[in-house]
């Protein structure tokens, strides 16, 4: 599985020969893309409606947009977005190579930040190149995207023991979501062995010195090796237990 990060919560997943394109928005410090540079996604997944995460999912309106029901709908009507998934909290769906499950956040969702245009609840997902069963399988492969989200039980109680992911992107920018601390204590709470900063110096309110996150990861006592990307860097995650 290859994980690329182009800045903010903008990643670029690929499952077997399954390209997911996730939160695009790439008016970030981070990235040297214009999203017309991008090679075109099999799948955009959008967390909420907020346009700081889905301000260029008009540059792929010809791509299926997968997220919420409120938010694909939006999607479709304001950017012309022409197929579109919706699913809910704890629903898994197989694209292509991949199969996607989907967890609330804890967020708001106002559609451009417009609060009276409710997008329903905020999501992130768990991608995986097998379905999640109860039975564990070692030899899968997965990655978890937490969208904007502040610390939630539901980490350490459901997301770790049963969808086991191996790595996370979490976001460490405060202000808005989680902190270096709560989100360092986010990555032992999900046992991964690969955790990513994400959702940090895109605005003034969210710069921060993002080694301070690394620092917290140790302090927790988890074992997580902590990778600080480059925008537009790719990390290959490797298959099975470490």
């Amino acid at each position: 599985m290859e994980l690329t990060w182009h800045g903010h919560s903008t990643w670029r997943v690929t499952v077997g020969d399954t390209d997911l394109l996730m939160d695009p928005f790439f008016d970030n410090p981070h990235t040297d893309h214009d999203p017309s540079e991008i090679e075109t996604p099999d799948y955009v997944l959008l967390t909420h409606g907020h346009a700081d995460h889905i301000a260029h999912i008009g540059q792929y309106a010809n791509v299926t947009a997968v997220g919420t029901p409120e938010v694909t709908g939006y999607v479709a009507d304001q950017y012309g977005v022409k197929d579109t998934i919706g699913m809910n909290i704890g629903g898994t769906v197989e694209l292509g190579d991949a199969y996607i499950t989907m967890h609330r956040a804890d967020h708001t969702n106002g559609l451009d930040t417009a609060y009276e245009n409710a997008g329903g609840t905020p999501v992130g997902y768990v991608i995986s190149d097998t379905k999640p069963t109860q039975i564990s399988d070692e030899e899968s492969t997965t990655f978890y995207h937490a969208g904007d989200t502040g610390l939630m039980t539901e980490m350490r109680e459901v997301i770790a023991p049963y969808l086991e992911p191996d790595a996370a992107a979490v976001p460490a920018g405060d202000h808005f979501t989680m902190g270096p601390m709560q989100a360092a204590i986010a990555v032992d709470w999900l046992d991964v062995d690969h955790a990513f900063p994400m959702h940090y110096d895109t605005f003034p309110p969210i710069e921060i010195d993002v080694e301070q996150f690394e620092r917290e990861v140790k302090a927790t006592g988890s074992e997580a090796e902590v990778h600080i990307l480059d925008g537009d860097e790719t990390f290959e995650l490797p298959p099975g237990p470490l």
